[in-house]
Parts: structure tokens; sequence; C-alpha cells
């Protein structure tokens, strides 16, 4: 009992961080001033004018419009986007040997899987709103991403590679290992061009070009958002809640086995 209450308060710990992480992303939500790009262009040229270019240093929200007159092809999918992740598992099935209660040994085929590939790439992008225009650099952000591949394909018994769309890869004889392959799962999340974005980060004219991205300070996160501002408020905020609950039941419930455990030892 006292395991098991130690179990709980471990993932107590692990709740109470990922929690942590929702209120801070939500207090990023509500700290940020929102503009537009042309407001930022004119406090940009004012700073400038005072004590030179490359000071301008803003917590900012901005929405506007994806633009990018040289996109990534996503390697699965093939869409145009600014920001893409892949990843390809293989399902197989292999026999173990296995030991009931009782002492007795029998063979069971049990299904798993593992990633044989993955891949991320982001390129900055062009933010576009009524207003004008400035540089998103993806570079450290939470990006939020549309799902466009969830397909699973049976293996080809005679084949020596995969293939699926610009991916290809060789899987060899040898990657049995005494496992017998079913197929390969095909998954690709994008950030698609020409879609409207909310971008919450520093706003900074490094360079002589207004951009944004990753702020320096920890306490302020990077964010890339499909939702309105609204939608990602209160979904963070349900996150948080949620995650305090469970960190709290998780303390609560772990003190009190590893309590009654350490006195049914003595």
């Amino acid at each position: 009992m006292a395991i098991f209450g130690g179990i709980l308060i471990i993932i107590g710990i692990i709740l109470f961080f990922v929690q942590k992480n929702y209120s801070t992303k939500l207090q990023s939500i509500r700290l940020a001033t929102s503009s537009t790009i042309a407001e930022l262009q004119r406090i940009a040229s004012e700073i400038a004018g005072e004590i030179g270019s490359g000071n301008l240093r803003e917590y900012v929200k901005v929405r506007g419009i994806i633009r990018s007159d040289r996109p990534l092809i996503s390697e699965l999918k093939q869409e145009p986007c600014v920001h893409y992740t892949m990843r390809v598992v293989r399902e197989y099935e292999e026999q173990q040997t296995v030991t009931d209660s009782e002492g007795k040994r029998r063979t069971e085929t049990r299904r798993s899987s593992e990633t044989v590939s993955s891949n991320t790439q982001s390129i900055p992008f062009t933010l576009q709103d009524s207003s004008g225009e400035l540089i998103v650099n993806l570079d450290g952000g939470n990006i939020d991403t549309v799902q466009v591949l969830d397909e699973f394909r049976k293996e080809n018994a005679n084949g020596s590679s995969i293939s699926f769309g610009g991916f290809s890869l060789a899987i060899g004889a040898g990657i049995g290992g005494g496992r017998r392959t079913i197929g390969y799962r095909y998954t690709e999340s994008i950030l698609p061009c020409d879609r409207e974005v909310l971008v919450i980060g520093t706003a900074a004219d490094e360079g002589g070009k207004l951009t944004l991205r990753k702020p320096i300070q920890s306490d302020k996160k990077f964010i890339i958002s499909l939702k309105s501002e609204e939608e990602l408020a209160k979904s963070t905020a349900n996150a948080a809640k949620g995650f305090f609950y469970g960190m709290v039941g998780c303390f609560a419930v772990g003190a009190v086995l590893l309590i009654i455990g350490l006195v049914l030892k003595k």
C-alpha cells in the first residue's frame, strides 16, 4: 500500500509541473498586449528615432494570416506549410512466453509498435494583417497544428523499402528481429499556409526587420495558435484546472495510502 502511495505522490509531482506550465501559458495569454502590425512598426520607428534601431522589445499578441512565397512541402502528405511534424510507426506481432500464477508457461502473441522515423521542420513566415506584415521566427515556439494524415498501411511482404509521398525508407531484411511486421502507420501534422493565426511573443526589430520571436524570459511563452484568443484562454484555463485537481487528488490519496502502509508495517 505504501508503494502505491509513493507512486501517486510521484504522479502528483509530475502533474504539479504540468499544471505550472499551463498556468504560465494562461498568464502569458493575459499578459501580452494586443497589437496590430502597424502599431508595432510605429513603436519601433519611435524607439529607433530616440535610442537607435534594434531596441524594440515588446511582449505582444498579434492576429494575422500566414503567408509564405516559398513554403515547406510536408514530407508525407505533400501539403504546403510553414511547419510540419511527421512520424512513421511500425506495428508488429511477436511471440512471448509467459508464466501464470500457477507456474504454468504458455506462449502468447502480443501486438506492439515502434517508431522507425520521425521528423520536424519549420521555416520563418510572414504574418499579415490589414495594417501590414512582419516576420515570425518559429524557433522555440509552442505551435498549434492541424493533423492532415493518420493512415495505416499493411506491409508489402516482398518489399525491401517503404514509401509515402516524399518519404522513403529501406527496411532491410533484419528489421524483424523475431517480430512479424503487420504494417506501418503514417501520421503528419502541419501549420498550414494562408490560415489565420494568433501569435504571442516578443516583437523585436533586430537587423532592421520587425520580427516576432521567442521571449528571453522563461515566464513568458511563445505561442502560435490557430484558435481565437478566447478559445485559447478557455482551453488553457480548463487544462490548468484539470491538472490542478488531479495533482491535489494524487497528493491526498497518495499521502493517505503512504501513512496507512507505514502504520501497517509497525
